[in-house]
Formats: structure tokens, C-alpha cells, sequence
């Protein structure tokens, strides 16, 4: 079971109303809207993806992580360098 499991419906919420905002970037594009304008919009979207990132990452950690330290062994180094690699990827984007 995944962690996130108890808030699917959240997430699943948050992403149909980024897919919304990714529809109005492209709108404002073909209707060619003032760059800054676009670019203000584009950001917005990106922090609202960060914020899905960051709650399925805390989600993963308090879940997945947490229940494999408490078992210990290979496993649980795992989902460690999992966790450390997403971090990675997180903070590189």
C-alpha cells in the first residue's frame, strides 16, 4: 500500500486543478499574452507541483521510510537512498 493512500483524494484534487492551470498557460500562449504575465502564471504552477512533491514526499517518509527503519536490513537502506534520490531530484528542479 502506497502512503499517500489516505490522501489520494487530495492530491488527485490539487493535480486536476494544476492540469487546469497548465490548460490556461496554453491558452494565454496561443493568445499571445504578455510574457511577464505567462511567466507569473508558470510559476504558480510550478510551486504548486512543488507542494504535491513535497506531500507525497513527506508522505513517502512517514509511510514507507518509517515502517522500513523499523524492520531494518537491506530494505530499509533502500528506501533511504529512494528518499535521499528524490531529495536529489527535488531540489535540483
Amino acid at each position: 500500500m502506497t502512503g499517500y493512500v489516505d490522501d489520494k483524494d487530495a492530491l488527485l484534487a490539487r493535480l486536476a486543478r494544476i492540469e487546469g492551470q497548465v490548460r490556461g498557460l496554453a491558452r494565454m500562449v496561443e493568445r499571445d499574452t504578455y510574457c511577464i504575465d505567462v511567466l507569473t502564471q508558470v510559476s504558480s504552477t510550478t510551486r504548486a507541483l512543488q507542494a504535491v512533491a513535497l506531500a507525497l514526499l513527506e508522505d513517502h517518509l512517514s509511510h514507507c521510510v518509517t515502517e522500513a527503519a523499523g524492520r531494518g536490513g537491506e530494505e530499509a537502506q533502500l528506501k533511504l537512498r529512494e528518499a535521499h534520490a528524490a531529495i536529489t531530484r527535488l531540489v535540483k528542479s
